[in-house]
C-alpha cells in the first residue's frame, strides 16, 4: 500500500519554497486563513487523481488546472505573485516506493487543456485511489450536475465533479469486512440511517421513511457521503482520503464522531490529509488519538517575505504556532477576566 511522502513547492501560489513530509496516517493542516492549506490539499489530490481513470491520460499540470480552475484555464496563474519577479512554479511529490513526480508550471501559459497530450508517467503506473470532499456539501445539488458538467463550462472546480462520480459508485460485491461495517454503523448512528440513491437523488433512509437530502442538515450530508465513500470501496486500505474542513456546517456534538472515523480509516490503511480550522475537531483528535496511531500536525504559518511556511509536530502539544489554541486561551482568559470583575462588584 503505497503512501505519499513528501512534497517540494517552488513558487506556487503562496508557497515561495516549502518542503513538506507527512504521516502514512492521519495529516492534520492549520494555519490561518491564506496559508494555503487547501492548496497543499488539491495538490496532492491532483497527483493521486492521475494515477486511476480517465486522468491517467490527462497529466499532472492539466489535471492541477481542473482541480484548481484559474481564470481563463490559465494555469500561469497558480504562479506565486511577486513585484518585479518572473519565473515558473516547480513542484514534486514522493510515495514510499520510492516514485516521484516531477510537475512544472512556466509562465503565461494559456488554457492547458489544448496542450499535447502527455504520456503516462511513472508515477501513474501504481494507482493511488483517493477521494477530495471538498468545503461545499454537494450530494443535494447532484441531479443534472454531472451531465451539465460533461456538456458546458462551469464555474466549479473539478473536485466536486470528481467527488459526485464516486459517492454514485454502486456497492463493491461480496459482504463488508468487520472494520468497515463498524465504520458505517458509526455513522448510521451519527446520520440516523442508511444513504440511498433514486437516479440522481439521494435520500436518508431509516424508520419514518426517505427523507431528501434537500431537506438535511448540511452537515449530517457531508457525513452520509462518507458512508457512501466507504460502502462503495472509494475507502479502503490503500486508498487516500482529502477532506477540506470536515467541521463546516456540523455541530460539534458530532465531531467526536468525524475523528473516530477518521482514526478507524488510518487503522485500516487509509491515508487521510484533513485541514481544520476548529478547535473542537483538534482537540478531538488529541485525546481520542491511541498511542499506535500514526498524527502529524503541520502548522502552517507566514514567514519573511509573505512566503508561507511550515512546522511540523507528532504531538499536539508541540504544534507551534497553534492559532486555534491562542484564540480558545484569549477567548478562556476574557471570559474570567469578566467573570472575576462580577465577583469584585458583588
Amino acid at each position: 500500500m503505497s503512501k505519499i511522502t513528501q512534497l517540494k513547492l517552488e513558487n506556487f501560489t503562496a508557497f515561495h519554497s516549502i518542503d513538506v513530509r507527512f504521516s502514512p496516517g492521519v495529516n492534520v493542516l492549520i494555519g490561518a486563513n491564506g496559508t494555503g492549506k487547501t492548496h497543499l490539499l488539491k495538490v496532492l489530490y491532483a497527483a493521486c487523481a492521475i494515477t486511476v481513470g480517465e486522468d491517467r491520460e490527462r497529466g499532472f499540470e492539466r489535471k492541477l488546472a481542473g482541480v484548481f480552475h484559474p481564470f481563463q484555464s490559465d494555469i500561469s496563474r497558480l504562479i506565486r505573485r511577486r513585484p518585479g519577479r518572473s519565473g515558473g512554479a516547480a513542484l514534486a511529490v514522493w510515495r514510499d516506493d520510492g516514485t516521484r513526480l516531477l510537475g512544472s508550471i512556466a509562465p503565461r501559459v494559456v488554457d492547458s487543456r489544448h496542450d499535447s497530450t502527455p504520456q503516462v508517467s511513472p508515477w501513474a503506473e501504481t494507482p493511488l485511489e483517493s477521494a477530495y470532499i471538498p468545503v461545499k456539501e454537494m450530494l443535494a445539488h447532484a441531479p443534472g450536475f454531472l451531465s451539465t458538467a460533461a456538456r458546458r463550462e462551469i464555474a466549479f472546480e473539478e473536485v466536486y465533479v470528481d467527488i459526485l462520480r464516486q459517492a454514485f459508485l454502486p456497492k463493491l460485491k461480496g459482504d463488508l469486512d468487520p472494520d468497515r461495517q463498524r465504520l458505517l454503523d458509526l455513522l448510521q448512528q451519527a446520520i440516523g440511517g442508511k444513504v440511498v440513491s433514486k437516479g440522481e437523488h439521494f435520500f436518508l433512509k431509516n424508520r419514518r421513511g426517505e427523507l431528501e437530502f434537500t431537506l438535511l442538515a448540511e452537515g449530517m450530508r457531508k457525513l452520509a457521503l462518507l458512508w457512501l465513500l466507504i460502502q462503495n470501496g472509494t475507502l479502503r486500505p490503500g486508498s487516500v482520503l482529502f477532506w477540506d474542513e470536515p467541521e463546516a456546517n456540523l455541530n460539534p456534538a458530532l465531531m467526536g464522531d468525524v475523528i473516530e472515523v477518521v482514526l478507524a480509516l488510518q487503522r485500516l490503511g487509509v491515508q487521510v490529509f484533513m485541514s481544520t480550522h476548529n478547535y473542537v475537531m483538534l482537540k478531538e483528535l488529541d485525546l481520542r488519538t491511541q498511542s499506535h496511531d500514526q498524527v502529524r500536525y503541520l502548522s502552517l504559518f507566514l514567514g519573511v517575505d509573505d512566503s508561507v511556511t511550515c512546522q511540523s509536530s507528532e504531538h499536539y502539544a508541540s504544534i507551534d504556532p497553534n492559532a486555534m489554541a491562542a484564540t480558545f486561551d484569549s477567548l478562556y482568559a476574557r471570559d474570567m477576566a469578566r467573570a472575576l470583575q462580577g465577583v469584585a462588584r458583588a
